[in-house]
């Protein structure tokens, strides 16, 4: 019997006859392969699939405007202005603990519970070392004289010296210019046999410690620089011999007192005043001491060294127990006519004693005087030096 032949038609290709089981995985059709799930097609050809391209963005018409920015501050509630920060008060406040009277007494017994603050005495006082410890841009000098001796001048450059010195953490110094035998190294353990002119005959100082060397140091951390022993060869300390000293101390010591001499017209006198920033004149609350003052003031005028007189600080010191026969206030409003303040130190047994003098041994009156010369003194080291001042006003003269 005949084959009988199917033809197909023309224009149509007939699909090969294959079976799924025998075609290898990466040769079936996309639309008829099964997925599987452990086949990598990168691994088994050994490309990476090519990453996606990003379409590009559409053209921005030019009429077109971004939408504005949502804002709180135009579109919601305004927030209060609050305070600054500098503004925000302390509700509570830390108080200092009183250091003596009854309200150290409370508030010892309270263990602390209970703290009173402190009393109006010590509020003052605290202000008084806040004047004190000003700071001091550079050097400032202070001069101590007086034309009378036995007044008090070398105890008073010591007790203002330590006073600054033990409440202030920079270099006080004091020089000893004294030519007729000065005993301002005496107040103070003796360290050192050095002088002013084994100072200066020193090529080797170029650090404190060079010139720590040739000072004796006090129990508040006041350096003395002693006096020529020789009274022959004190005299010979000129003016010049003393502005190299100053030349030297300015670089190491903030606070420079000098205890001069009671000639007004030795050669290094005028070195003390042409660099002094500040003037101390010793007295005694008596005539005699208020008329040597007087004179000191005037010799001052007539030397020209008037530019000191207007901020100078007069001290009355009193030698001997008990009070004086003069009117110390009436005494103090005479100088004031003519000097800046006046201060009182009252008798003291351990400065009368002529040897040693430490700040811890002093009457509580006598160091509370020393303290507010030093605040007096310490209120104008905010300032240019006064022998800056005087330079300017001779140059404009």
């Amino acid at each position: 019997m005949p084959r009988r032949t199917r033809h197909r038609p023309e224009g149509t290709r007939m699909k090969p006859q294959t079976h799924l089981s025998d075609a290898p995985p990466w040769l079936v059709a996309p639309d008829t392969a099964a997925p599987s799930a452990d086949i990598d097609l990168s691994a088994i050809v050994g490309l990476a699939p090519e990453p996606a391209i990003a379409a590009p963005a559409p053209p921005t018409p030019a009429h077109y405007a971004p939408p504005p920015q949502y804002s709180h501050a135009q579109h919601g509630p305004q927030p209060p202005n609050g305070p600054a920060l500098d503004q925000v008060a302390i509700l509570r406040k830390a108080r200092r603990a009183p250091a003596r009277g009854w309200r150290r007494a409370v508030h010892a017994l309270s263990a602390g519970a209970i703290n009173p603050g402190e009393s109006p005495a010590e509020i003052e006082y605290q202000q008084l070392l806040d004047r004190l410890r000003r700071p001091v841009r550079g050097d400032y000098r202070v001069a101590v004289l007086s034309l009378k001796g036995g007044v008090g001048k070398t105890t008073t450059t010591i007790g203002l010296g330590s006073t600054f010195a033990s409440l202030r953490g920079d270099r006080v110094i004091a020089v000893d210019a004294n030519p007729d035998l000065g005993t301002l190294a005496q107040r103070v353990p003796q360290q050192t046999a050095s002088t002013v002119r084994d100072l200066l005959a020193d090529d080797a100082v170029h650090r404190y410690s060079d010139v720590r060397a040739h000072t004796s140091q006090a129990p508040s951390r006041l350096e003395v620089l002693a006096s020529e022993r020789d009274p022959a060869a004190a005299e010979a300390f000129s003016e010049t011999e003393y502005r190299g000293v100053l030349d030297v101390l300015q670089r190491f010591y903030n606070i420079i007192l000098t205890d001069c001499g009671t000639g007004m017209s030795h050669s290094s006198m005028r070195g003390v005043l042409d660099t002094a920033d500040a003037l101390v004149l010793v007295s005694s609350p008596a005539l005699d001491g208020a008329r040597s003052a007087g004179a000191t003031l005037d010799w001052l005028t007539g030397h020209g060294y008037g530019h000191l007189i207007g901020g100078a600080v007069v001290v009355l010191s009193s030698a001997r127990p008990g009070s004086s026969t003069i009117d110390v206030d009436q005494l103090s409003q005479h100088f004031l006519t003519r000097c800046r303040a006046v201060h009182t130190i009252g008798f003291d047994d351990h400065l009368a004693e002529g040897a040693e003098i430490d700040l811890e041994l002093l009457g509580k009156h006598t160091r509370r005087s020393f303290v507010e010369i030093a605040a007096t003194i310490a209120d104008e080291f905010g300032g240019p030096p006064r022998r800056e001042r005087a330079r300017t006003t001779d140059a404009d003269a």
